[in-house]
C-alpha cells in the first residue's frame, strides 16, 4: 500500500482539520443493530447463523423483517469510521451521509468476511492451498474482490493465513494448513489479488490479514484458547505467512483472540508495535476481533474495559471492533495523561490512509448499473473460476484396483444426505452465497449425464436408514457415499474433540460395504479427518472438501474422468484424532518415532500421519529419478527427473524439501522450500529445475534474530512430504 505524496498530504490535512471526538469516531468500527423482534447483536446473529442454530434462509428473513439501527446519527455526527454491511444500496446511503452530510465529509470504510469468495464461492482455503497453484489463488481473490466492491464492500477481513496444526480446530478450514511455506506463497497471491489491479476502484479493496497471531496453535485445538510457544517457533512457523502478507503490501490486519506467551494479542505491543508496525513495516491499521478489546477483561489482563481500551490503544490496536470501548473512554484516557494524542493521531493516520488509498474520497459509491448487473446473475468467468478451482483442490487419497475414474454406462446409486445438500457445499464463513447458484453433487452427476439415483440413507446427523441402503445397493452397479460434515461443523466455535465422521456415517459405510459392490467415498469436511478405519475398509476415498458453488461440476468432473486428480494435502491426516497436533515439518527428536519401544511413538497407534502433508494421487502414476543439488554462489540449483509412467496425461505438484541436520537450534525433520506444477503426458519424463536460495535455508533463534549457520544440508524432492529421494550437501554462507 503506497501513498503518492499528494495523498500523504490529503491525509495530514484531514487530521489536521478533525476534532478529538471526529479522530476517536474513525477508530470506531461498528455494525447494524438488529432491533424490534430480535433483541441480538448483529455480530452474534452472524454466530448463529454459521454455527448452525440458524439457518441462512432463517438469517435473511431476520434481516429482512426486523427493524436494523444503521448508527445513521454517529455517522453524520463523525463518530463512525467503518461499517460492516453487506447490502450495496444501504452502503451507498450511509456513504451518502458521511460524504455529504458529516462536517469532514469522510468516507466509511466497509468491511466484511469475504474468506473464500462473495458471492462466487470457491473451495475453502485449506483444500484451495492443495492445488499448490499460486497463480489461482491471485485469480480467486480477484475475482472475490471485484464482487465485495460491487456490494460496496471496500475492506475484506481475508486472508485468513494461519499456520494450523491441529485438525480439532474447526478454523483450519479458513487458512492455507500447517506449512509456512505454502502458507506464505498463498498470502503473497492472496494480498496481490485482493490489492494490485488497481486500474479501477471495482477491482480492488484492502486486504486484512488475520488473525495476528498464534492463532492456529491454540492449546488442544480449543477455539479462543491460550497459545505458548518460544520465540524462535513464533518467528518460524507462525509469523512467515503475516511477513510475506505485509512485504507484499497488506493494508490492514486483524488481531486474534487468544494470548501468547500470557499477553492477549489484542493488547500485545511486542507483536504489534515492534514485530507488525516497526519489523515488518505495516503502513495500514490493525483492527481488533469482535469484542477482543472488551474481553481482555475476561482474559484477566485489565481491570475494566476502559483499562483495555488504554492497553489496547497504546499497544498499536488502532480500530476498535464492535465493543464502543474507544468511543466511551479515550477522551477521558487523553485527558488522564494516560493516552497521548501522538499515538491517536497515528492510529487515525494510518486509517484515513486506508481510505484515501481506495479511492473512497473521489469514488465512495457503488455505480446503480454495478449493482443491477450483480442482481441478475453471476458472471460466466466467475463460475468458469470457482469450477476451475473446485477441480483443482480434490484430493484423491486412495484408488483401490483403479475403480476411479468410473464408467459412465455404470448405473450409479448416490447415497449420503450431503450429496443433495446445495447449502453444504460451500462451507464455514460463506457469508453472502445464494443457494440458488450452488451445484449438489447429486446435481452435479445430474448434469454430467450420468445415470443417477439418489438415496439419502444417513448423514452426519440423524439415523441411518437401513431400507434405503439395500435398495440402494441392490439397484447400483457402483455407489457413490456422499459422507463428511456439515458446514456448521468446522469454522469458528467449531472445535472438535472427536474427528472422526461424525454421527453413524461409518455404520453406515459398514453398511454398503456389506453388499461387495465397488464403492467410491467421496468426503465433504472442513478439516482433515481422523481416517484410520477408512483408509483401512474403503476401496475408494476422494478427499473433496467444502469446494463452493461448483462442488457437484466439479466432482463429476473427476469421479468420470474428464479430470485426472491433482491436488495434494496441505494439512497431514491423522488415523486417530489422539495424534493431533500431527505435522510433518516437527521437530527432530533424540529418539525419531520407530517400532521400538524406547522412541516418540504410541503404544495403540501409530507415530506419523495416514495421509502426510503434499500427498495426494492421480489417474497415472509418477517416477522421479536423478536428484542432483549444485550449489552456486546465492542459490541451490536442485534438479530432479519426473516421468510419467501412466496411461494419462496428469499434473504432478514436484515437491522441495530441506533439512538443517545440524544446527544450534533443533531443526524441523523437514521444511517445503520449493514446488512446481509440472504437466506431463503418458510415458513423458521431463527435468524440473527447483531454486533454493541460500537467504532462505537459514531460521530465527530465540532472540528473534535470523541466522545462516554454515553445514551439512539434506535436499529431499518427491510427490509428498514422506516420500522423497534425497541428497546431501555442505553449505558455507
Amino acid at each position: 500500500m503506497n501513498l503518492t505524496e499528494v495523498q500523504k498530504a490529503k491525509v495530514e490535512d484531514l487530521l489536521s482539520q478533525m476534532t478529538l471526538e471526529e479522530k476517536i469516531g474513525q477508530m470506531n468500527l461498528e455494525s447494524p443493530s438488529i432491533v424490534g423482534g430480535f433483541e441480538v447483536p448483529f455480530e452474534e446473529l452472524i454466530e448463529m447463523m454459521t454455527d448452525g442454530r440458524i439457518s441462512q434462509e432463517e438469517f435473511q428473513k431476520i434481516l429482512a423483517t426486523s427493524e436494523q439501527d444503521f448508527h445513521e446519527d454517529d455517522i453524520r455526527a463523525g463518530k463512525v469510521g467503518a461499517m460492516m454491511v453487506n447490502d450495496p444500496r444501504k452502503n451507498n446511503e450511509l456513504q451518502k451521509i458521511a460524504v455529504e452530510e458529516s462536517r469532514l465529509g469522510i468516507p466509511l470504510i466497509v468491511g466484511f468476511d469475504v474468506i473464500h469468495g462473495f458471492r462466487s464461492v470457491y473451495p475453502i482455503a485449506i483444500a484451495e492451498a492443495g492445488s499448490f497453484d499460486e497463480n489461482l489463488f491471485e485469480r480467486t481473490a480477484k475475482m472475490a474482490a471485484k464482487e465485495a466492491r460491487a456490494y460496496g464492500i471496500n475492506w475484506t477481513f481475508a486472508p485468513m493465513i494461519d499456520v494450523a496444526r491441529d485438525s480439532r480446530w474447526g478454523r483450519v478450514s479458513e487458512g492455507p494448513g500447517e506449512d509456512p511455506y505454502l502458507g506464505s506463497c498463498f498470502a503473497r497471491k492472496k494480498i496481490q489479488g485482493l490489492q494490485n489491479n488497481q486500474e479501477s476502484v471495482e477491482d480492488y479493496v484492502a486486504a486484512c490479514v488475520k488473525h495476528y497471531v498464534a492463532y492456529g496453535a491454540c492449546e488442544s485445538g480449543r477455539d479462543y484458547n491460550t497459545t505458548s510457544m518460544s520465540i524462535s517457533q513464533l518467528h518460524n512457523v507462525y509469523l512467515p505467512t503475516f511477513k510475506a502478507a505485509v512485504e507484499e503490501g497488506a493494508a490492514t490486519a486483524m488481531a486474534s483472540f487468544n494470548d501468547l506467551n500470557g499477553v492477549p494479542c489484542t493488547v500485545n505491543e511486542y507483536t504489534l508495535r515492534q514485530v507488525l508496525k516497526d519489523g515488518y513495516g505495516l503502513d495500514g491499521f490493525v483492527v481488533s476481533d469482535a469484542n477482543g478489546i472488551k474481553e481482555c477483561v475476561a482474559h484477566g489482563i485489565a481491570e475494566d474495559e476502559k483499562d483495555a481500551g488504554c492497553q489496547a490503544v497504546n499497544a498499536g490496536l488502532d480500530m476498535d471492533m464492535g465493543t464502543n470501548i474507544y468511543s466511551k473512554n479515550l477522551e477521558q484516557l487523553i485527558k488522564e495523561g494516560k493516552v497521548s494524542m501522538d499515538t491517536v493521531d497515528e492510529a487515525v493516520r494510518r486509517i484515513l490512509s486506508v481510505k484515501v488509498w481506495l479511492g473512497l474520497f473521489e469514488n465512495p459509491y457503488v455505480p446503480d448499473e454495478v449493482i443491477e448487473q450483480y442482481e441478475k446473475a453471476l458472471p460466466e468467468e466467475h463460475v468458469a473460476i470457482t469450477l476451475e478451482a473446485a477441480k483443482k483442490s480434490i484430493v484423491l487419497l486412495k484408488n483401490e484396483k483403479n475403480i476411479l475414474p468410473l464408467n459412465r454406462n455404470l448405473k450409479i446409486s448416490l447415497v449420503g444426505t450431503l450429496a443433495a445438500e446445495k447449502a453444504e457445499v460451500c462451507g464455514a464463513w460463506a457469508m453472502a452465497f445464494n443457494q440458488a447458484d450452488c451445484v449438489s453433487v447429486l446435481e452435479g452427476l445430474q448434469n454430467s449425464g450420468a445415470d443417477v439415483k439418489y438415496y439419502p440413507c444417513g448423514g452426519p446427523e440423524g439415523a441411518i436408514n437401513e431400507e434405503e441402503i439395500e435398495q440402494a445397493c441392490l439397484e447400483g452397479d457402483v455407489i457413490i457415499a456422499v459422507v463428511g460434515e456439515t458446514a456448521s461443523m468446522s469454522g469458528e466455535a467449531s472445535s472438535k474433540a472427536d474427528t472422526t465422521l461424525p454421527g453413524e456415517q461409518r455404520q453406515l459405510l459398514e453398511k454398503l460395504l456389506e453388499f461387495r459392490k465397488p464403492l467410491v467415498t467421496v468426503l465433504m469436511n472442513g478439516r482433515p479427518l481422523a481416517l484410520g478405519w477408512e483408509a483401512e475398509h474403503l476401496p475408494v476415498i476422494v478427499e473433496g472438501w467444502h469446494l463452493g458453488i461448483q462442488a457437484g461440476n466439479a466432482l463429476a468432473s473427476v469421479l468420470f474422468g474428464e479430470t485426472n486428480p491433482s491436488a495434494k494435502l496441505s494439512a497431514s491426516f491423522p488415523s486417530v484424532t489422539g495424534q493431533c497436533p500431527i505435522y510433518y515439518n516437527h521437530p527432530s527428536t533424540g529418539r525419531p518415532g520407530s517400532k521400538s519401544k524406547f522412541t516418540s511413538r504410541y503404544l495403540d497407534a501409530p507415530f506419523d500421519a495416514l495421509y502426510p502433508f503434499g500427498y495426494g494421487l492421480s489417474y497415472t502414476t509418477y517416477e522421479y529419478e536423478n536428484l542432483h543439488v549444485e550449489e552456486k554462489a546465492e542459490e541451490l540449483e536442485v534438479t530432479v527427473q519426473v516421468k510419467n509412467t501412466g496411461d494419462r496425461e496428469g499434473i504432478e505438484i514436484v515437491q522441495l524439501y530441506m533439512q538443517d541436520v545440524t544446527a544450534s537450534l533443533v531443526r524441523p525433520v523437514k521444511e517445503l522450500k520449493g514446488f512446481a506444477r509440472v504437466e506431463l503426458k503418458p510415458g513423458q519424463e521431463e527435468i524440473v529445475v527447483l531454486h533454493l536460495a541460500k537467504q532462505d535455508m537459514g531460521f530465527y533463534n530465540n532472540q528473534a534474530e535470523y541466522v545462516l549457520e554454515d553445514g551439512k544440508f539434506r535436499i529431499y524432492a518427491g510427490g509428498n512430504s514422506r516420500d522423497c529421494l534425497c541428497e546431501e550437501v555442505n553449505v558455507k554462507f
